[in-house]
C-alpha cells in the first residue's frame, strides 16, 4: 500500500510524546513490510523540511500552531500526485479534517484521545474553547470514515459523540518488550522512589503527586520523586514543590533519553500517572514491563492500562488522600508490591508493537480493498 499518515509531530520534534512513539513504531514497521509510508507533519525552527525516519518519508510544513492550515496546502502542492491508496489521520488532540481536503483517497482515522472538557485543564481558556469547538465537528467530518481507536475508552468517547461503533476498531498500543524488563532487587533504588514520565502539561496533574509526596512526609514516610520530562508547567511545578517544602525530595530531570527512561522505570518502586484523561497511558505498560506497579487516576484510558488491584492501584482523580494512601501502601507493603510487580510484568507481555502494526495493517487493507477491487 501507498500510505500517507498525517500527524501534528514526528519523533524528532522537541514536543514529541507518546503519540509520536506510536507513529514511528507502528508505521515504521509497516514500511519495513514493504508498504510505502509518507508522513506529513509540522516543523519547528531550524528543522529539516524533508528527512527519512524509520523508513518513513517525512515532510514537514508549517508549525505546531499553523499545521492545520499549512498541511492541506502542502498536500495539494507536493503530495497529491503520488496517488496514495489511503490517508491516515493520526488524531492526537486536534483534528485537521483530512476528509475535507478533496484528496479523493480513502481515509482512515486513528484516534488516541479527544480532550473534551479536560482541554480547560491543558490550555488557556481561548485555546481550550477552540479545541472543544474543533472536536465538536469530528462526528460530522468523519461520519463515514473507518476509525482505529487505541483503547476501549477512546472508542466509547467517540461513540458518545455520535460515531458509528461498527466502524471503530480498537487496536491497543504496544511497547518494546525486549527493551523494558525488570531490575533485580539489588538494582532498585534503596529509598522509596516514585517516578513520573511524560510531558509537563497542566492536564497531567503532576501537582497532585507533589501534594501526595508532602502528605507522605507528614505521615512519616520520606519518598523521593523523579520527574522525567519537559514542558510548559515545569516552572510552576518547581515553585509548588518549593512552597510544599519538598524541593529536596523532588528531582526534575527534564527531557531524558529512551535509555535513561528505561533505567529509572526499572529502578523505581512505583510509577505514577494522575491525568484526568488519556488515550491509553503507554508509560503504564512500559512500567509494568519493568515490574514497576502504577498508581494512576481512575480515568478513561488509564483504567485499561492499569488492572486495578493486580498491576497497580486506581484512585479517584483529584483525591490526594486516596493517592497518598495508595503510594504509602506500595512503598511499605513488600508482599503486595511483589505480587503486583509479577502480575504487571505478565500483563505487559500481552502488548507488542508487532501486534499493533498487525492490527493497523488489517484495518488499512480493508479500507483499500474496495478501491483495489474497483
Amino acid at each position: 500500500m501507498r500510505i500517507l499518515v498525517v500527524n501534528w509531530l514526528d519523533r524528532e520534534n522537541p514536543r514529541a510524546g507518546g503519540a509520536e512513539i506510536h507513529l514511528h513504531e507502528t508505521f515504521g514497521r509497516l514500511a519495513s513490510r514493504g508498504h510505502a509510508v509518507t508522513a506529513l507533519v509540522s516543523g519547528w525552527p531550524g528543522c529539516a523540511t524533508r528527512t527519512e525516519l524509520d523508513g518513513l518519508d517525512v515532510h514537514r510544513t508549517g508549525t505546531r500552531l499553523s499545521f492545520s492550515v499549512a498541511a492541506p496546502r502542502y498536500f495539494r502542492r507536493e503530495l497529491r500526485q503520488r496517488a496514495f491508496d489511503v490517508v491516515v489521520e493520526d488524531l492526537n488532540k486536534v483534528p485537521v479534517f483530512t476528509p475535507w481536503w478533496g484528496a479523493g483517497v480513502p481515509t482512515a482515522l486513528l484516534v488516541h484521545h479527544l480532550f473534551g472538557a479536560t482541554a480547560f485543564e491543558a490550555a488557556s481558556a481561548p485555546v481550550a474553547l477552540a479545541t472543544v469547538l474543533l472536536e465538536s465537528a469530528v462526528p460530522r467530518a468523519y461520519r463515514d470514515v473507518p476509525v482505529i481507536a487505541v483503547s476501549d475508552g477512546t472508542r466509547d468517547d467517540l461513540v458518545g459523540r455520535g460515531l458509528d461503533e461498527s466502524r471503530i476498531t480498537v487496536v491497543h498500543n504496544g511497547i518494546d518488550l525486549e527493551r523494558f524488563e525488570p531490575a533485580s532487587p539489588e538494582e532498585r533504588f534503596e529509598e522509596p522512589t516514585l517516578v513520573f514520565v511524560g510531558r509537563l502539561n497542566r492536564y497531567k496533574r503532576l501537582d497532585l503527586v507533589l501534594r501526595a509526596v508532602r502528605a507522605m512526609a507528614d505521615r512519616g514516610l520520606r519518598a523521593r520523586l523523579l520527574v522525567a520530562g519537559a514542558g510548559d508547567e515545569r516552572n510552576v511545578l518547581e515553585r509548588l514543590a518549593e512552597r510544599l517544602g519538598i524541593s529536596e525530595r523532588v528531582t526534575f530531570l527534564g527531557f531524558v533519553s529512551e535509555e535513561r527512561k528505561v533505567d529509572i522505570l526499572r529502578k523505581s518502586r512505583v510509577h505514577v500517572l494522575t491525568s484526568a484523561k488519556e488515550g491509553w497511558g503507554i508509560t503504564n505498560i512500559e512500567a509494568a514491563a519493568c515490574g514497576t506497579p502504577t498508581v494512576a487516576s481512575d480515568a478513561p484510558g488509564l483504567r485499561e492500562s492499569v488492572v486495578a488491584g493486580r498491576t497497580g492501584v486506581l484512585v479517584p482523580h483529584g483525591d490526594v488522600d486516596a493517592l497518598t494512601s495508595a503510594l504509602i501502601s506500595l512503598t511499605t507493603e513488600d508482599d503486595r508490591w511483589s505480587r503486583m510487580s509479577e502480575e504487571a510484568r505478565a500483563f505487559a507481555n500481552g502488548f507488542s508493537w508487532e501486534a499493533t502494526a498487525d492490527g493497523v495493517e488489517r484495518v488499512l487493507e480493508r479500507v483499500v480493498a474496495p478501491t483495489v477491487a474497483g
